[in-house]
């Protein structure tokens, strides 16, 4: 079996339901959207986010390393909910790091949660990735290889994960390319851009505009870009003084 074909597909599958469940819950459970409109999550265009996808293959590397060495009793399932609380909290944490250094931004923000670390990480959202995690182990793991090795051996197979990885490819560099605009306006006016927040404040003035408002294309274009930064500076620093 082609292990890579297995890693993109997983890859695949993950960012694909990730974006499925962020959408659901920023419309349904997000404070940060009163409205209950429907956004489109992450800093892609298409309908995923790469988050869940190195989460999905960093669970299946997991599952198979401990049927390898074979822990039964009490002690596989102590060392895969540890393993699974430990790794997608650090994966989640990283991620939320390096976006928040490199590029001035943060797409989520656990700074009004109990006991976060830099608002990146909390004990309520390490719950629920625990949880998705042993949802994946138990009820889903067991029951994938059989159908990964069959998917693996078809050449249409091989083709979809291509195709998805060829428009991803370019999806992600439209985004950097959107986010180091972001992060060189950010700099210059010395703030960390809330991705969340930005894209409401967007969404606002377009509608106030009575501008055409796309679900996946949402982004200000490039000349508009420092006069919403601007206006979300500001609408920041109202916020700050209240």
């Amino acid at each position: 079996m082609n292990i890579f074909l297995v890693y993109a597909f997983l890859f695949f599958m993950g960012s694909l339901f990730g974006w499925c469940l962020e959408l659901v819950y920023r419309h349904w459970f997000s404070k940060a959207n009163p409205e209950h409109r429907w956004i489109n999550p992450g800093f892609c265009i298409g309908p995923y986010v790469p988050l869940y996808g190195f989460g999905l293959c960093i669970l299946y590397f997991m599952a198979t390393i401990i049927s390898d060495i074979k822990i039964v009793g009490v002690w596989e399932h102590v060392l895969a909910l540890v393993l699974i609380a430990a790794e997608l909290t650090l994966l989640e944490y990283l991620a939320g790091l390096f976006l928040l250094k490199v590029a001035n931004v943060r797409l989520w923000d656990y700074s009004m949660m109990r006991w976060n670390v830099n608002g990146l990480i909390c004990p309520r959202f390490t719950i629920y990735w625990t949880l998705l995690g042993v949802v994946y182990y138990y009820l889903i793991h067991p029951h994938i290889l059989d159908t990964l090795t069959w998917l693996a051996s078809h050449l249409a197979f091989s083709f979809v994960i291509g195709l998805f990885f060829g428009v991803f490819s370019i999806d992600v560099a439209y985004s950097v390319k959107l986010v180091t605009r972001i992060r060189q306006l950010a700099m210059e006016k010395d703030i960390v851009v809330k991705y969340e927040e930005f894209k409401h404040i967007t969404y606002e003035r377009r509608k106030k505009r009575h501008e055409k408002i796309k679900f996946f294309m949402n982004m200000p274009r490039a000349e508009r870009m420092n006069e919403m930064l601007e206006l979300y500076k500001q609408l920041a620093e109202e916020m700050n003084r209240r």
